[in-house]
């Protein structure tokens, strides 16, 4: 089943931080969606030092301009933000797994057409081994 976190933000190859946005606005926290917590991780990386860097959704929002406005998160252009959590991390991948990445992959398109979409990894420990890719388009 494909896990929803709705309310917010952008791909995350767009980590650089928007003009004007230096400072994390902890006034967003009153906008995330439950589950999703400024200190939740957003993505994992291994760094050549082999330890683990790690972005948070405090992070996150800082590099898009994030804001709550009107009582929805939106990034510096005004774009609704929205969370989604990944699949894709088994150990022992279900029966249906290509049917779930298949899933996934409309449904971000789909979100993507309206919303700026934080796409939450499945695996905060940073370990890329379990990870299954999305069959090929």
């Amino acid at each position: 089943m494909v896990f929803l976190f709705l309310l917010s933000a952008t791909f995350l190859t767009t980590l650089s931080p928007i003009s004007g946005s230096t400072v994390y606005d902890h006034n967003t926290d009153s906008c995330l969606p439950d589950g999703i917590q400024a200190t939740s991780i957003v993505s994992t990386q291994a760094a050549k030092s082999g330890k683990v860097v790690t972005v948070t959704v405090a992070q996150k929002l800082k590099s898009l301009g994030g804001r709550c406005r009107k009582g929805k998160l939106v990034d510096a252009r005004g774009t609704e933000i929205r969370f989604y959590q990944l699949v894709g991390c088994w150990g022992n991948p279900p029966d249906d797994y290509q049917e779930q990445l298949e899933r996934q992959t409309k449904e971000l398109a789909r979100l993507r057409k309206r919303y700026r979409v934080i796409e939450m990894t499945c695996d905060s420990s940073g370990e890329d081994r379990f990870r299954v890719a999305p069959p090929p388009g």
